[in-house]
């Protein structure tokens, strides 16, 4: 009812700024800002509901803040780009619409009516509603309840006996082995649970629990995944819940090796972060695995099939188990991810049809479980058995996929099912319960607590989904008491730079580098440099000239403002102070830098302030240092170089040649290059460019350089009768490569790798 509100009063407000208003600029502007507003919101929750189908909620604001590298954007680029497309049409047909007639007098009350009209728009909009909910659930103070429900278990368990294999199956809820509604979707996992497990039928899914990383951290802390999103703290923390004691915490505190195994990228989300932080010292991902496989190009858009993670997980299970030693293997599958899952090419399964036509997700759904039952009767079936406990769950129920209608047709329910070595028994336990209690019950059967956080063991305790009639909403007012959880403290005075992990710390927490803090009284406000952002410098050209401000990175980001002599450093650089002020930079030169937080009273200037926002403000090919020849691991150029082209992004060794921005290296000196001179270059050269002659151009003379994989440095010996200024150099074979690829960009086209281009004058005597 809301959402048709909103709509009618959008285009009470469109008709009547249109017929009646008249032409003004200002309210023009302003009519079109907040439409515009209420289009954005509408359709940021049509591309939410598309991945979600819940809308707006916390897995949107995590992930859109988190790591998004290794993401499989493949079968999400067309809608995309027709949603981008559709913004645009509706964008300039809403403002020809305003405009129809701008011969009009304007009239003040007509506009502010539309105004009015489009501001109550936005207010009704069910996104609105979801994103006020969040902002409230986020500053809200919690609940007294918590701490009494609220469990810290002991750090080990007194004697372990039994190896754990813990499966997530990705999407894999139980709703799939509803043998009525979806008949041979899953026989093989089937036939597992109905006669060789312990079955517990009734996991419900609550708020911050709901996709992958939120549901290993319920399942593993007894806690749903909510996160402090105020300055984007939780995008640069390198811990997750640090303060809090889970399942892999205690699992290695009792002698267990913890491995975790998955076919995609770990970075996504910040899987590793969360697994480094609570136990696990072996993970394979997409990157690790691909020195293992024996098919490295057989993968999907999101990393390796089933089939060959399933594998490598049992390889690794007989391995370990020769070891006789404690040890833990988590592994999480991907095929059934949506919006459609994949299909590995040894499944038999590879089709499942409902209402008469094959379904993609189903069929995915029945390929993967043949998998993950292949991996559970190969370990069921070895003589380890008997000293391990498996575990199969879902990691969350499943998103929209093409089976998402289906699926809500029924009673939806997580997975949950126990396979002991030790004592096989089949059962099925219809106790109301969530995947909070999952770790707690894996604890106490390796006889350890029965309780983790807000989990209890559903073997010999009752769950909190029994005790509250509501549980998802206790939860919701819970949440405020959960992001406290995370420690995140209030001020700063001492820190610790750690170059070897590449951490900033202070006050108990730990922030991947670089940062950008904003200091004021009782508030600190982490500001993370993204993957896919601006340079953190462009985000403190947007500080107050009063703003206190801590700025941990590279050294010749800052140095060219406040330190020229570490103009071309590469080194890490801390500084401090306010712009309208003399920020000072401080070289940190040990391993392990402790630091102090001074901000110093100083007078502010206006005039300082403009030429340091300027300043921070200039792109990255436009910047200018002293020095005798071009550093290709700082962004721009020597003062000596007028421009360039064809040249990639910076990185921490150098920069590739793109021919997709050029076909070759032009660099254009301010003045005519020398008579005569040495042309000394330090390179590398990429796959097919490798020891074949890489033509090297002044003017009309030539010469050829020769490179290969590692880098080396060569002198060519140029003579420049035609006072040319400009040096080309042109990659024979540029070859499209994903290496080092920021997500949503084009894979470049590389050819050489730069490190160091300096041009020595020599004497003119031949």
């Amino acid at each position: 009812m809301s959402e048709l509100l909103s709509v009618i009063l959008f285009l009470a407000s469109v008709a009547i700024y249109a017929l009646k208003a008249g032409r003004n600029l200002f309210w023009f502007i302003s009519i079109l800002v907040v439409l515009g507003l209420f289009i954005i919101l509408n359709a940021t929750l049509y591309a939410s509901n598309y991945f979600t189908g819940d809308g707006i909620n916390d897995s949107v604001l995590y992930t859109l803040t988190s790591s998004l590298t290794g993401a499989g954007i493949g079968k999400y680029i067309l809608p995309g780009i027709g949603l981008i497309v559709a913004l645009v049409v509706i964008f300039a047909l809403l403002s020809w619409v305003l405009r129809l007639r701008k011969q009009r007098p304007h009239h003040f009350g007509y506009s502010l009516l539309a105004l009015i009209l489009a501001l109550l728009s936005i207010k009704t909009t069910p996104a609105f509603q979801q994103v006020s909910d969040l902002v409230i659930s986020q500053t809200s103070s919690g609940e007294t309840d918590f701490d009494a429900h609220y469990k810290v278990p002991h750090p080990t368990i007194a004697h372990p006996k039994m190896n754990l294999v813990y499966i997530y199956g990705e999407s894999l809820e139980r709703t799939y082995f509803n043998e009525k509604a979806f008949p041979g979707l899953a026989p093989e996992l089937s036939e597992i649970k109905n006669e060789k497990a312990i079955d517990f039928s009734h996991t419900e899914q609550l708020p911050g629990t709901d996709y992958t990383i939120a549901g290993m951290v319920a399942s593993q802390c007894g806690i749903p995944l909510f996160a402090p999103f105020e300055g984007n703290a939780s995008a640069s923390v390198s811990s997750f819940f640090p303060q809090n004691i889970c399942l892999g915490d205690i699992l290695k505190n009792s002698g267990y090796d913890n491995y975790f195994m998955q076919g995609a990228d770990l970075r996504f989300a910040g899987k590793d972060i969360f697994l480094r932080s609570h136990g696990f010292e072996h993970l394979y991902g997409s990157q690790e695995l691909k020195g293992l496989v024996d098919d490295p190009e057989y993968r999907n858009n999101w990393g390796y099939y089933d089939d060959t993670v399933m594998d490598e997980v049992w390889q690794k299970y007989v391995e370990l188990s020769k070891q006789n030693k404690r040890f833990a293997l988590f592994t999480l599958t991907v095929d059934t991810h949506h919006p459609d899952g994949f299909i590995s090419r040894t499944c038999e399964h590879k089709s499942y049809s409902y209402d008469g036509a094959p379904n993609q997700s189903f069929s995915a759904v029945a390929c993967s479980q043949e998998h993950v039952a292949k991996l559970i009767n190969r370990i069921m079936a070895s003589p380890y058995f008997k000293n391990t406990i498996i575990v199969l769950s879902s990691d969350h129920l499943a998103m929209n996929n093409t089976a998402w209608k289906y699926l809500n047709q029924q009673q939806r329910e997580n997975l949950f099912l126990i396979i002991r070595g030790d004592k096989p028994q089949q059962e099925r336990i219809d106790v109301k319960r969530s995947s909070l209690d999952n770790g707690a019950t894996v604890l106490d059967l390796l006889g350890g607590d029965n309780y983790i956080g807000l989990g209890r063991s559903s073997l010999s305790s009752q769950s909190l989904s029994s005790v509250f009639l509501n549980l998802k909403e206790k939860i919701n007012q819970w949440k405020p008491n959960v992001i406290r959880l995370w420690n995140f403290p209030k001020t700063i005075k001492n820190y610790t730079i750690d170059q070897q992990k590449g951490t900033f710390s202070f006050s108990g927490t730990h922030f991947k580098l670089p940062l950008l803090i904003r200091v004021s009284d009782n508030k600190v406000e982490p500001l993370p440099e993204g993957e896919y952002s601006a340079p953190l410098r462009f985000l403190l050209a947007t500080f107050a000239a009063d703003d206190k401000f801590l700025w941990i990175d590279r050294c010749y980001k800052m140095a060219r403002l406040w330190a020229p002599a570490l103009s071309t450093s590469a080194d890490w650089c801390v500084s401090q102070g306010q712009l309208g002020g003399e920020p000072t930079v401080m070289h940190i030169s040990d391993q392990q830098y402790k630091g102090k937080v001074a901000f110093k009273p100083v007078p502010l200037d206006d005039e300082r302030f403009k030429q340091n926002v300027d300043t921070l403000k200039i792109l990255d090919n436009d910047i200018r240092y002293q020095a005798d020849s071009f550093i290709f691991n700082v962004p721009g150029a020597p003062q000596s170089v007028k421009q360039f082209t064809g040249i990639s992004r910076t990185e921490n060794w150098g920069r590739w040649s793109n021919a997709n921005l050029a076909p070759e290296v032009n660099i254009q000196y301010a003045a005519p290059l020398p008579e005569r001179f040495d042309l000394v270059i330090t390179a590398k050269a990429f796959g097919p460019n490798a020891h074949r002659p890489i033509p090297v151009r002044v003017g009309h003379q030539q010469q050829t350089l020769e490179l290969g994989d590692a880098v080396s440095t060569t002198t060519l010996h140029f003579t420049n009768p035609d006072n040319a200024d400009t040096l080309v150099i042109a990659p024979p074979a540029p070859q499209l490569s994903d290496l080092d690829n920021i997500i949503g960009q084009d894979p470049r086209k590389l050819g050489i790798g730069m490190v160091n281009i300096k041009v020595v004058p020599t004497s003119d005597t031949p």
